[in-house]
């Protein structure tokens, strides 16, 4: 057995099931093509519809060879602390649909471990379920020892998507690492927890259909889903006890050693932070490469709390400030040219990463200010393990940070409570996982996909055309297929070929008519429920019509040139502001309409003036250079390699249509466009906005509604102008010259305000007495009503006093009596008592309230009662 790179590991497997008929099939996007999924974990998600059999595969393949970048958070908790978990990993896969099963698959699976990778014979050990007879026939007549296969139950060796449907017998390979990396049990075996016999490829043998009674029926046609983690592979390859030893994860360790400076198999704590760090870094970096923004739900949330674990265990280390930039470009240098994506997108990895580290500095110390107060207010030495879960969960605090900060404190936190938060928190999750795997594999269900697999896909001609003669193919109402429409009704109506383009890209869907002989049926809009099925949404008011009918399909054009204008637009718009902003802008939304366009995309600020501006000018220069769009279709490796813009997150099928609007714009695109770029008139931005971290939004109109909306601000100028009496282009200057004057104006409102204030502190000052115990007290009325006002004026009266005294006030604000009384250290010295005095007050004015004997405050609710409060005060302290 030689040692070999990851690398070469993936392409000698890539190669080898190519020779055998297997179509190479590039990696699925991290975002699986499945609603009900969150990310893809598995190699088989991207084939789905291959095992459902909804999609055949071509010709002459026999089935599908891929690596597949996933991402498992289920155990998020426990990556690094074993050699084995991680968060991203590359999983090696094969599929049949049908074409070859287990003979084959264990034939392929044991030439390819024995011949190609050159693993020792011996130490290879198999695992199968406990009644499936024929696999053991199988690893026996291909020469292995009986005593190196061993029959495991449902729990290990049989897999389900669910408690229905697809399902089967699968077949575990194991290599043996040797005994001084087991447990010492002489009955160790595959299966057994410690690290000696490692799982390296796993082959599910999905023959059968669960039925709800509890039996397998055996599924038409048998299909073979096989996965062998790279990462594993790499490990044996390379007689290393770790993943983490691995030629590139060992490189990511590495950059952790330089920016630390510390060395690997040091210290326990500091090598769990490499790990973590070196791990987390790729799912990051391919995570946001594959369209996923930080966020605080879903895809968002999960790569929010990797970036900030990851950034938490550097800061254990001594690593401090933007760092993951650093791991990015050895991810780009040590795995771009397999992952193109990770390269194309890497301005937007180092903006969004670097924005992310100042954002969670900043929640970091608001989790230092939660602990802070949490001690405070501890009666006792034990910090509860709830309080410790939340700075985990929400601030991102390692437990560790809070016991090392707690017990600087002298107080313990209770982990017994943390572990049961945290296991109530990995049960969901891992319950969330189960619930995908079986999301998985099952159908879509529902009246759409049973359109969709009797008529098959709808036929678009609206690329070429506005209006077609055309055939119903099905009726639907309110969710089931009912073959009529009659007049007065509305519902669905599925055609064999249609212009009508259906919402998708942001593109919103068309309107138009249905006619037939009888009359029209309004079509209301377009939608495909299921990729490739159009849906029309329709009223009869003067016709019906019924499965069969023969009918014309005309969209509203008018309607449609002013979609395309807009849709044309935002990729001039896309265009200009990545040669504005830069490269790390990406599209991460949009909405095209006739009215308007929106277009959302990744920023780390918000757009200057001057920017705007500059991005509009550059868009209208080529929208009036009229400039012809090209459109035509050609394979997605093609299109990248000649660098045309993909959107960021979407999928895309090997053949690809692109559209190009001369040298400043080519993009992937489904929708609908005009001919030349001077359609589209001129384009003016509306509004600039945030919508979401790092995510910005621009509103803009096009060719008649920007005419409208400049017609609109122009009538605004105009009547501007006409009440400032000014000529519309001297309407700023006028309105400058009004705000100064009127800045002027309250300057002098506040100084005649500040001289009356002057004249009452006089007249206060002017009451002073000599309390019986000697020092100065004022007893008075006052004009200053809140209880703020009159904290202030102590502050005054007390500094203009000849010495130190007290003073009792009242007012009446709102309608409502307000009391404070007020006195320095030296009169409370001499007897004076803020608090008894305003409590001795309170039932003047029907009210109460009370402080300390420095100060204190009170309410009520009659003010004619505030003479009698004020004679109690004169009479407690003169």
């Amino acid at each position: 057995m030689r040692y070999m790179t990851t690398a070469e590991i993936r392409e000698k497997y890539l190669n080898y099931f190519q020779e055998k008929g297997c179509k190479l099939v590039p990696s699925s996007s991290l975002i699986p093509d499945d609603p009900s999924l969150l990310l893809t974990s598995a190699g088989m998600v991207q084939f789905k519809p291959y095992f459902l059999q909804q999609k055949q595969l071509e010709a002459p393949y026999i089935g599908t060879t891929s690596v597949q970048k996933c991402v498992r958070t289920n155990d998020i908790d426990i990556i690094g602390t074993t050699g084995r978990h991680l968060s991203f990993f590359e999983m090696l896969g094969n599929f049949s649909f049908g074409a070859y099963f287990k003979e084959e698959m264990c034939a392929w699976a044991y030439d390819f471990s024995v011949n190609v990778l050159g693993l020792p014979p011996e130490r290879l050990y198999f695992t199968v379920f406990e009644d499936d007879d024929e696999t053991i026939e199988i690893w026996k007549n291909l020469g292995v020892p009986e005593d190196h296969i061993s029959r495991l139950g449902e729990d290990d060796n049989f897999w389900r998507a669910g408690p229905t449907g697809p399902c089967g017998p699968c077949s575990e390979i194991y290599y043996d690492q040797g005994p001084e990396f087991g447990c010492g049990s002489p009955d160790c075996a595959p299966g057994c927890d410690c690290d000696r016999f490692l799982e390296y490829w796993n082959c599910v043998f999905t023959q059968y259909d669960g039925q709800e009674d509890g039996t397998l029926a055996p599924l038409p046609k048998k299909n073979i889903d096989t996965g062998m983690g790279l990462e594993r592979m790499a490990a044996i390859m390379q007689v290393v006890q770790s993943n983490y030893e691995t030629d590139v994860l060992r490189s990511l360790v590495a950059v952790g050693e330089r920016l630390a400076g510390v060395t690997y198999g040091e210290d326990a704590e500091t090598d769990l932070a490499l790990r973590i760090i070196a791990d987390h870094s790729r799912s990051v970096t391919f995570m946001i490469a594959d369209g996923i923004l930080p966020g605080n739900e879903g895809r968002g949330y999960v790569l929010r709390r990797l970036l900030r674990r990851a950034i938490m265990k550097a800061q254990l280390i001594g690593i401090e400030g933007h760092f993951l930039n650093e791991y990015v470009d050895e991810i780009v240098r040590l795995m771009g040219d397999v992952y193109p994506e990770i390269v194309e997108n890497r301005e937007l990895e180092r903006g969004l990463i670097m924005a992310e580290e100042d954002r969670f500095g900043a929640t970091l110390r608001q989790g230092q200010a939660y602990l802070e107060e949490a001690l405070g207010k501890l009666e006792g030495d034990v910090l509860s393990g709830e309080e410790a879960f939340t700075l985990h969960d929400t601030y991102g605090f390692p437990v560790e940070v809070t016991q090392e900060i707690a017990e600087g404190r002298g107080v313990k936190v209770d982990m017994e409570a943390f572990e049961a938060a945290m296991e109530a928190q990995r049960e969901r999750a891992r319950a969330a996982g189960a619930k995908d795997a079986e999301a998985a594999w099952s159908t879509y269900g529902g009246i759409y996909s049973d359109l969709l697999n009797e008529l098959g896909p709808t036929q678009f001609i609206g690329y070429d055309a506005t209006a077609a003669e055309t055939r119903v193919l099905a009726v639907v109402v309110d969710g089931e297929r009912v073959g009529t429409l009659a007049p007065g009704q509305t519902g669905e109506v599925v055609l064999a070929a249609t212009p009508f383009y259906a919402e998708m890209g942001g593109e919103v869907g068309d309107t138009g008519v249905i006619e037939n002989g009888e009359g029209r049926l309004y079509v209301l809009d377009t939608k495909a429920p299921e990729k490739g099925l159009f849906v029309h949404a329709v009223r009869a008011e003067e016709a019906g019509l019924a499965e069969g009918d023969t009918v014309v399909a005309r969209v509203d054009a008018n309607r449609r040139a002013a979609i395309e204008r807009n849709h044309t637009a935002t990729h001039i718009l896309h265009a200009a502001l990545r040669r504005v902003l830069g490269d790390h802008v990406k599209q991460a939304g949009s909405y095209v309409g006739p009215d308007r366009l929106r277009f959302d995309f990744t920023h780390f600020e918000a757009c200057t003036p001057e920017q705007l501006a500059e991005v509009e000018r550059e868009a209208n220069e080529h929208i009036m250079s009229a400039t012809p769009t090209t459109i035509y279709e050609t394979s997605l490796e093609e299109a990248r390699a000649a660098g045309v813009t993909g959107l960021f997150g979407e999928k895309y099928g090997e053949v690809v249509r692109v559209v190009e609007a001369g040298d400043l714009s080519r993009e992937l695109c489904g929708g609908c466009h005009v001919n030349n770029t001077a359609e589209i008139g001129f384009l003016k931005i509306t509004s600039e906005s945030s919508v979401g971290a790092n995510v910005r939004r621009i509103e803009a109109v096009t060719s008649y509604g920007a005419l409208a909306y400049v017609n609109k601000v122009e009538a605004e100028l105009k009547e501007a102008a006409a009440t400032l009496r000014v000529p519309p282009f001297d309407v700023s200057e006028r309105v400058a010259a009004d705000q100064k004057a009127l800045k002027e104006m309250r300057t002098k409102a506040k100084r005649a305000k500040d001289m009356v204030s002057d004249d009452m502190f006089s007249t206060l000052l002017s009451q002073v007495q000599l309390a019986p115990a000697g020092y100065p007290v004022i007893i008075a009325r006052t004009e200053v009503r809140d209880g703020g006002q009159m904290r202030n004026m102590w502050d005054v009266v007390r500094s203009r006093m000849d010495a130190p005294g007290a003073m009792v006030v009242a007012g009446v604000n709102d309608g409502k009596p307000v009391l404070m009384a007020a006195g320095t250290d030296e009169a409370v010295a001499a007897g004076f008592d803020a608090g008894a005095i305003i409590k001795a007050m309170g039932p003047a004015i029907q009210g109460g309230g009370g402080g300390k004997p420095t100060m204190a405050q009170a309410g009520g609710k009659n003010p004619d009662g505030i003479d009698e409060a004020l004679e109690i005060a004169r009479n407690m302290i003169l």
